[in-house]
């Protein structure tokens, strides 16, 4: 038997790994009865595949006819079984395993949830009962059984039946329309969350050289100095603006806020303005009860 060259058998495994598992078979077939004597222990051998493989596929093209139709890869019967086969009371050993990790909602049975991780329920399951399962069967039973990866969304409305609640967004559509046929400038305005400056941990990732070393805890008494984002968002032009403060989030820093921003950016894009409408929460320095001087904001 001829061996074939180093180029050659490269090809033949690039090619053989592209074939699905029928195909891969009947070539290795194919090959070894090409070479005769010695062929299937050396194709078995660049192929990187079972000598066995070899033979059944050598049998198999032996066999056609060359009027076969069957698409099928594999015999009836052929592959793994599935999980539900394998393990008849698996979904009942799950849950059990769920059933000492699982809380919920003691006025809605339906909201339930369990502090187990994919991992740890596989853990238990072989561990506690036996069953070993793999990561994507644990995610099939836990869909099953309706769980799913879920975060918390705050739609919980604290204050129900408020009066007049619909006017006052109605109230906001029509204000907005004729600020914005008048051509006047439309603000969202709102103060973000205060940050203390020092050697603290923040979230998200950066390109470094050195390790970054951090405080193990933030403590504010260890703080620098504080920051407080204030933020305009201009609806007409869809741009944001952020003023940096450093001492409270008070109205005379919302009103130097926006007239930094008048002065700086919207006098020139609205110099036909004849009034500002701001859109705001009812907290902190914006609450109705505190005012800012028309002094202070005077533009």
């Amino acid at each position: 038997m001829q061996p074939y060259a180093p180029e050659i058998e490269a090809a033949m495994r690039h090619f053989y790994n592209s074939l699905d598992e029928k195909g891969r078979r009947r070539y290795t077939g194919i090959e070894a009865l090409k070479l005769g004597l010695g062929g299937r222990n050396y194709i078995a051998r660049i192929l990187k595949c079972s000598r066995r493989t070899v033979a059944k596929g050598a049998k198999e093209v032996s066999g056609l006819s060359g009027k076969e139709t069957d698409a099928r890869i594999r015999e009836v019967g052929g592959g793994r079984k599935p999980y539900t086969q394998h393990w008849e009371n698996i979904d009942e050993k799950f849950l059990e395993v769920l059933h000492e990790h699982t809380a919920g909602d003691p006025m809605d049975a339906k909201v339930r949830w369990t502090d187990l991780t994919p991992g740890e329920i596989m853990s238990a399951l072989r561990e506690d009962h036996g069953i070993r399962v793999s990561h994507c069967v644990v995610r099939q039973l836990l869909k099953k059984h309706n769980y799913r990866r879920r975060k918390a969304q705050k739609k919980c409305t604290m204050k129900k039946d408020i009066p007049n609640r619909n006017a006052q967004f109605e109230n906001i559509a029509r204000l907005t329309a004729e600020y914005q046929a008048a051509g006047n400038p439309i603000l969202s305005m709102d103060t973000k969350k205060k940050e203390h400056l020092g050697n603290f941990y923040r979230e998200g990732h950066l390109y470094t050289l050195e390790t970054l070393l951090t405080n193990d805890h933030d403590f504010t008494s260890s703080a620098t100095g504080i920051i407080i984002p204030h933020s305009l968002y201009d609806e007409e032009q869809n741009i944001g603006y952020i003023q940096i403060g450093t001492s409270h989030d008070t109205s005379e820093f919302v009103c130097d806020s926006l007239r930094h921003w008048w002065y700086t950016y919207g006098k020139s894009r609205f110099s036909c303005a004849t009034s500002i409408l701001i859109k705001c929460d009812g907290g902190g320095s914006t609450m109705p009860d505190i005012t800012c001087s028309n002094k202070t904001c005077k533009p």
